[in-house]
């Protein structure tokens, strides 16, 4: 129905087109079935006005299969229908409802549609999907803005994550980062250990445009895990961490002042030193080149004891008849520290023979003279009776003691008695008959030397420790690891014992002895038969320190030679001495070398306890220094360490280099670890066991490098890399490690670490040369071909000395020689042969012969050679070649070894 002629309207392909005021009572869309009928014709008082939107669809995100709902609203409107690329939506997915604004009266239309992920999907990738609804009034129509639907996602995969450097204090720090693609755009922000950085909080840190990260002056506290976070309203992704290493180059100190000269009298040296602290190299940053102790020679003027002059003339006789001379200490002088003259330089004498002034004497003198003389006459009877009481309490004495010689010479062998016995109570202590000195007619210690023993042995540092734990009677000890551990550790004494029994050997004794070992360390601890007295049980632990555990105190050229080594309790009480074997990693030249054994006491002190090759039989110590193998003969348990000082630049320690890389590499980046340590068991024994924790391989044979005390540091090297195939991460030539780090000996783990870095995943050959060397000094060199997809060596290798014996071993089955047999050989040795046949001939032949003297002080030195034996062939030593020796001495007693096990 037609209600007012109007303008003509021309709908095709769904555009209308609306001349004047249009009053239809309906209109059709040509090709597309949408009817819209006019039900609510606007007032005429708004019958001009255009619609206008109050709401216009915004662009939105199917997040994944959520439909998405566009809304639209109009004033005054009679109609709104969308459209969507073109093409009317049908009306019956139109969702419509009419009010009317209260502060107008024009009626108000809005209408919703959902669009899914389907409808997007149908287009995809022909164009972008998007809507806009038209709004019709009796005046005209009008379009709303386009609404774009995307279908949102996140990419996995970055497009750049961030890579780890390696700078310098104060240099500028860019990390890079592209997001994944993703729709909407994602967003960037960035963690530092897993904590959000804010820039505003922290303005060293700046997030540029394109998301990048930079850290304006790298300061120490910004080492760390740095993490690209990129995020949408579908997901949010992590790169991978980029660590950021903040690394502190050194720089030395100033020269210290020249120390006092080595030497009190004569040519020496005086030293200075400056350390590598202004600043100090941290996070792997370069240490200070050069030398950090400057040696020169000094000459200090030796002491002069002060001589006497000679005596100058008598004076003449004075008014007193004394006359006078004299003498000066100027022959030398004293100078430079020595001693003044001992004595007088006056010297006065009476001279009444000469002629002296005579005066007469008056009743004043008379009087003086009586009485000196009356003084005299006291003084002389005075004096007799002194020396008479004196004579008869000299006679008395001569008569008691008549053999003097027994308060100066040493005790008499067994068999000789004092002349007088009654008069045994003159000494102090009596010795022990009871030992087997009865059968050994050797040199014999002096009395103040016994007594001394005497006293060490009752003395309050063998008393037994407060649970009285090492010493049960008739009873037997617990065999808990964790309780003996945990019992150890309320002591005092043992707070820097380690908890770990791959470090640590324990076991039960009695007077059959045994040995403790720590497996592949090559230290061990031999407690020979009678040792422990007859009736005591022992518990006896063995264990290797932890060098960082110990603060050992090192001057001047001094250098820890072998593992600190801990055996104890240290309050036992023993009869004979135990063995303790550790290695060394001094050169083989002893002339270079002044080695002291040290002991730590209870109050945490370490004293020297013994000059290595100045021993005294006398000393409860000894040791026998062979090429690799340190042993200590001790009667005192407790913790030691050998201490070189270099006695010259030509002392060189003996290095054991080891290369490690990872088992598996899955990374464009490859890494080569250098160890550098001392040439010791336990040292390679804590290198393979950190190493197989952390996946390492080892790469190549360890090899032996001679490290000289020439103050130079160690410099690692590689060369003759295939460059079209990899390339060095190092942005020096070399890297180093500083002189005394390794020549204290008391640092652990000391190793370079080489960043290489493959050009593709393909390639998985690596052939190049590392050289290690001292500067000035004598390098090695390491060839280095393998295949990084492949584990060709396990660390399970033969380079540590497997020991498959049990850490304790108790009685004999500790040792080789059976105890019946070792009392036969004891027996027929120990005695003198007139044809040289005895110990001192096993001595020489088992190659000993330097320790003769010690030897002899031992009650059975037949015993002592055994257990040292016992204790260097333990892995190695056979009975035959014991009894081949005895062959040769000529004794029948070889043929004892053929003895029945029932016999021993």
């Amino acid at each position: 129905m037609l209600l007012h002629l109007a303008p003509f309207v021309v709908v095709r392909s769904g555009v209308m087109l609306v001349g004047s005021l249009l009053l239809f009572a309906r209109f059709t869309c040509i090709g597309s079935q949408h009817v819209a009928t006019v039900t609510n014709p606007l007032p005429a008082a708004f019958s001009d006005l255009l619609p206008h939107f109050l709401v216009e669809p915004d662009d939105v995100y199917i997040v994944k299969n959520k439909p998405v709902t566009l809304t639209c609203r109009s004033t005054p409107a009679t109609q709104i229908y969308f459209k969507c690329n073109g093409e009317w939506v049908h009306q019956d997915d139109h969702l419509i409802e009419r009010t009317v604004d209260p502060a107008t009266g024009l009626p108000v239309m809005q209408v919703k549609i959902d669009i899914s992920r389907q409808q997007v999907e149908k287009i995809f990738g022909l164009e972008d999907y998007w809507c806009q609804c038209v709004a019709w009034s009796s005046t005209g129509t009008q379009k709303s803005q386009k609404s774009y639907v995307r279908i949102a996602y996140l990419r996995k995969n970055f497009e750049e994550e961030p890579l780890g450097k390696e700078v310098a204090l104060d240099q500028e720090v860019l990390l890079r980062c592209q997001p994944p693609e993703g729709v909407p755009t994602a967003e960037v922000e960035w963690l530092k250990n897993e904590e959000l950085i804010e820039p505003t909080n922290d303005p060293n840190y700046f997030i540029t445009v394109d998301h990048n990260l930079i850290i304006k002056q790298a300061r120490l506290a910004d080492t760390g895990n740095y993490t690209c976070v990129a995020k949408n309203i579908v997901a949010r992704r992590k790169s991978s961490s980029a660590t950021v290493t903040v690394f502190v180059n050194g720089g030395w100190s100033t020269w210290t002042g020249w120390a006092a000269c080595s030497t009190t009298c004569g040519r020496g040296w005086q030293k200075r030193s400056r350390s590598c602290t202004n600043p100090t190299p941290l996070n792997g940053g370069t240490s200070c080149e050069g030398q950090n102790v400057q040696k020169t020679s000094c000459t200090a003027l030796c002491p002069v004891d002060g001589g006497w002059s000679e005596w100058s003339k008598w004076s003449a006789c004075g008014a007193d008849c004394t006359m006078w001379r004299s003498r000066e200490c100027s022959q030398p002088m004293p100078g430079t520290g020595g001693k003044d003259c001992q004595g007088i330089d006056l010297q006065s004498q009476n001279c009444t023979s000469e002629l002296c002034p005579q005066t007469v004497s008056g009743p004043e003198d008379v009087a003086l003279y009586v009485g000196i003389v009356a003084v005299a006459l006291c003084l002389t009877l005075l004096l007799i009776v002194v020396v008479l009481v004196y004579r008869r309490k000299k006679e008395g004495l001569d008569a008691d003691v008549a053999d003097s010689s027994i308060l100066t010479t040493g005790f008499q062998p067994v068999g000789i008695k004092p002349t007088k016995p009654e008069n045994s109570h003159l000494l102090t202590i009596q010795p022990d008959l009871t030992t087997t000195t009865s059968s050994y007619q050797g040199s014999l210690r002096s009395r103040h030397e016994a007594a001394s023993k005497f006293s060490v042995t009752n003395g309050p540092l063998l008393d037994p420790l407060p649970n009285s734990s090492h010493t049960l009677h008739n009873g037997k000890l617990p065999s808990d690891p964790a309780d003996f551990m945990n019992r150890l550790s309320t002591q005092t004494y043992f707070k820097t014992l380690p908890r770990d029994t791959a470090s640590t050997s324990y076991g039960t004794f009695n007077f059959l002895g045994g040995r403790l070992t720590i497996p592949n360390t090559g230290i061990s601890l031999l407690i020979p038969p009678e040792a422990i007295p007859r009736g005591k049980i022992y518990e006896i632990y063995l264990t290797v320190q932890r060098k960082e555990d110990v603060r050992l105190p090192l001057a001047g050229c001094q250098t820890l030679l072998s593992p600190i080594v801990s055996c104890g309790p240290p309050g036992v009480v023993l009869t004979r001495p135990v063995i303790l074997s550790m290695n060394h990693c001094s050169d083989a030249n002893p002339e270079n070398w002044a080695m002291r054994l040290k002991k730590q006491s209870y109050e945490g002190t370490w004293e020297d306890v013994l000059q290595v090759g100045e021993e005294l039989p006398s000393d409860p110590y000894y040791c026998q220094l062979e090429a690799e193998t340190c042993r200590v003969f001790t009667e005192h348990l407790g913790r030691f360490a050998l201490v070189g000082e270099s006695l010259s630049m030509a002392a060189a320690k003996r290095l054991k280099l080891v290369l490690f890389a990872p088992v598996y590499c899955t990374t464009l980046e490859y890494s080569i670890r250098v160890y550098c340590m001392d040439d010791t068991q336990d040292a390679l024994k804590e290198v393979m066991q950190m190493e197989k924790q952390l996946g390492g391989r080892l790469i190549d044979e360890p090899q032996v490098l001679l490290f000289k005390d020439s103050y130079h540091n160690l410099r690692l090297s590689i060369h003759d890399m295939p460059r079209v195939h990899w390339r060095s991460k190092l942005m020096a030539g070399y890297q180093e490690i500083p002189f005394y780090h390794i020549w204290s000996g008391c640092q652990r783990s000391l190793h370079c670490t080489f960043t290489l870095e493959r050009l593709s995943l393909n390639t998985c050959e690596l052939t190049c040369q590392l050289c290690v060397w001292q500067v000035e000094g004598e390098g090695q060199s390491f060839s280095i071909d393998l295949n990084i997809a492949k584990d060709s060596r396990s660390l399970d290798s033969d380079f540590l000395v497997l020991d498959n014996s049990a850490p304790a071993l108790a009685g004999p089955s500790a040792f080789q020689i059976p105890y019946l047999i070792r009392q036969k050989i004891c027996s027929s040795l120990d005695a003198p042969c007139p044809h040289g046949a005895d110990w001192r001939l096993l001595a020489q032949r088992l190659k000993l012969e330097r320790h003769l003297s010690f030897f002899a002080s031992k009650a059975s030195p037949t015993s002592v050679i055994l257990d040292l034996w016992e204790a260097q062939h333990f892995h190695s030593g056979t009975l035959n070649q014991l009894a081949a020796v005895m062959a040769e001495i000529g004794k029948q007693e070889a043929m004892i070894f053929l003895v029945t096990d029932g016999e021993c």
